[in-house]
């Protein structure tokens, strides 16, 4: 099974790689990520949003990205998944 930190390394190289040149600089929301059902469920958005935390500047929505603990597969998290985060961000 795969250390937290291992899957977030993992998890931020994907966002670096996922990053369009037309989207804002994007971050790993560090405060809000967590484990469920054997997933590391990790959050993103704008860097100007997560250094204010003013919701005028926050990406509605983004999904978060998911790597599997047991496999080291990453990916981002499916409208199936949602479940998983919403529950948890509260």
């Amino acid at each position: 099974m795969m250390q937290q930190d291992e899957a977030l390394q993992l998890a931020v190289a994907f966002l670096a790689c996922s990053q369009r040149d037309d989207e804002p600089p994007l971050a790993i929301d560090t405060e809000l990520v967590c484990e469920s059902n054997g997933l590391l469920i990790v959050p993103y958005n704008c860097v100007q949003y997560l250094a204010s935390r003013d919701l005028n500047q926050q990406l509605l929505d983004c999904w978060p990205i998911l790597v599997d603990l047991d496999r080291g597969d990453v990916r981002f998290g499916t409208l199936d998944e949602r479940h998983l985060w919403k529950r948890t961000a509260t």
